[in-house]
């Protein structure tokens, strides 16, 4: 019993640290590099989450650019649109210090 619990409690806290971390690095790493164009980043977030085919005819990096953020900052569930983008506008402004 006592090697279940200390597997446990190991598992446990090596979750955490992994999750502490991957938040670290979304704050610290990642979404600094939003910050050059956020208003251009969140308008083609909203028409990935919008269109069907959103990047069909354009350069397609700056969609990969913009899905990695869904990533980073995943719309929540029943959210509105309109509010995850709010949302996300706000986050990216804490991040890079920008009110836009």
């Amino acid at each position: 019993m006592n090697r279940i619990l200390v597997v446990f409690v190991v598992t446990a806290a090596l979750m955490l640290f992994i999750f502490d971390s991957a938040d670290w690095y979304a704050a610290n790493a990642a979404l600094p590099r939003y910050c050059e164009k956020p208003e251009e980043t969140v308008v083609i977030v909203h028409e990935i989450l919008t269109s069907p085919s959103p990047s069909e005819g354009k350069e397609k990096r700056p969609y990969i650019v913009a899905a990695k953020l869904i990533f980073l900052v995943p719309q929540l569930e029943g959210e509105q649109l309109d509010d995850y983008l709010y949302r996300l506008r706000r986050k990216i402004s804490e991040v890079c210090g920008v009110i836009f």
